[in-house]
């Protein structure tokens, strides 16, 4: 059940994000006095809709984005007289593009000539097309600054998280007892089960000596195989002490940056693992972490085409697992959120993950839709600056005015990068449900 409300509630957040970008556009369209026709979340088969003024409001079958229609999108010909086509073209893709200038100019109506997008100042145009990437950015700086300042980075406390039943071995890594809750063949109950450690327990000393923090506990532990340790833990109020043997079990060793070795070192065993405490952050920690993760969507955007080519080949069509840090459709991030919300965790944790999850994917689609490709809002945006530079270099050469630039003719382009992108959909979401990243 904590699944299912873990994917709707990601799901709204999704929907939310979406409503926010589109709101973006919508508001400095309306206030630079363009005509908005529709403001829709979702694509294909209408939920519902409604109506109010000159602007239908609606839901759609399709949570996979939203758009928000303004007329006159696209300019006509130059010289062509004011609301109409002067001459047709033959050929597919002229067709295409006379088509695309018909029904933009149908949807200018009587005495709405002046309320079209591409008669507006070029820097007007660019902060409608930025309005989206802007909300993406601001939402997930708030949900930053509820993660961090609100509630804070995870650390170790000294509380006991967890107590490992049985000594891992190699064919048991986990230290997970058998069903018949006996440890398995060749191990043994942990030395914290036996003396008597508890879930919970805080601890305070261990040899007499206060300990700040876990760190210094997990230290002295692995420094310590084969000989006996004394905890002073705090349990319901009470000090407590607890003699442990500590055990040796063989630890993989690393390199300088983290890599393994391939050699292993005796160390210090007891079987128990840390709670988490949630450590709140000053306000400045949030523009800096913000970079760091902007930085990591920047390079997952580069490496996209790639990743993508993995997915096919090794997972859909070779059978392999999931790659972890693979692409993602909104189905997936979903599926993720019925993850965390099923997780044996406390809710602040929970709560935390969700919101960071649904940062970093604002964050993603506002480094998306900067891409100076059509139909991203980046595209609308290169078009438009390139417009303003022509026409400073007609103005600085002394030529008349060369109007608005004819983003009409890279609809073909458009086009086949919308056709793309749907494929790319396509082929995530279709991993997403077959093979899904799991969190658990």
């Amino acid at each position: 059940m904590a699944e299912v409300i873990g994917i709707v509630i990601f799901a709204l957040l999704i929907a939310l994000s979406i409503a926010l970008h589109e709101l973006g556009h919508f508001i400095p369209a309306k206030r630079f006095g363009v005509k908005v026709t529709e403001f829709m979340i979702g694509f294909g088969p209408g939920i519902w809709k409604k109506t109010k003024g000159e602007t239908t409001y609606g839901l759609k079958a399709i949570p996979l984005g939203g758009y928000v229609r303004m007329i006159g999108m696209l300019p006509p010909l130059k010289n062509d007289p004011e609301g109409q086509l002067r001459r047709s073209s033959t050929g597919r893709f002229a067709s295409m593009i006379s088509d695309a200038r018909q029904q933009s100019l149908e949807e200018v109506g009587p005495g709405d000539e002046n309320r079209v997008f591409y008669k507006l100042p070029v820097r007007k145009r660019v902060i409608i097309m930025l309005g989206g990437i802007t909300m993406n950015l601001l939402f997930a700086a708030v949900l930053f600054s509820i993660v961090l300042v609100g509630i804070g980075l995870p650390k170790p406390s000294l509380e006991v998280g967890s107590v490992v039943v049985c000594t891992p071995s190699v064919t048991h890594p986990t230290g997970a007892p058998l069903p018949s809750g006996n440890c398995p063949t060749g191990t043994e109950k942990t030395p914290a089960v036996q003396a008597g450690l508890l879930k919970g327990d805080l601890i305070a000393t261990v040899n007499g000596v206060k300990v700040p923090n876990w760190e210094a506990v997990s230290s002295q532990l692995r420094q310590s195989p084969g000989r006996s340790v004394v905890f002073g833990v705090n349990r319901n109020g009470t000090i407590v002490v607890v003699p442990v043997a500590v055990t040796s079990i063989d630890r993989p060793e690393f390199d300088e940056v983290g890599n393994p070795t391939g050699k292993t070192a005796p160390s210090g065993f007891v079987g128990i693992s840390p709670g988490v405490e949630y450590v709140a952050q000053p306000w400045t920690s949030v523009p800096s972490y913000m970079w760091e993760i902007t930085t990591a969507s920047a390079q997952a955007l580069v490496t996209l085409p790639a990743r993508l080519y993995e997915l096919v080949k090794d997972t859909l069509i070779g059978g392999g697992e999931r790659a972890v840090d693979g692409p993602v459709s909104v189905v997936g991030v979903s599926r993720l959120g019925g993850d965390i919300a099923a997780m044996d965790q406390p809710i602040l944790g929970k709560v935390a993950t969700f919101l960071s999850l649904a940062a970093a994917l604002n964050l993603f689609l506002a480094l998306f839709n900067l891409l100076p490709i059509l139909p991203l809002d980046g595209g609308h945006v290169a078009g438009a600056l390139y417009e303003a530079v022509r026409r400073w270099f007609a103005k600085v050469r002394g030529k008349p005015d060369p109007g608005p630039a004819d983003v009409a003719r890279l609809l073909p382009v458009a086009y086949v990068m919308a056709i793309l992108l749907v494929g790319m959909g396509v082929i995530v979401i279709w991993a997403d449900l077959v093979k899904p990243i799991s969190l658990g």
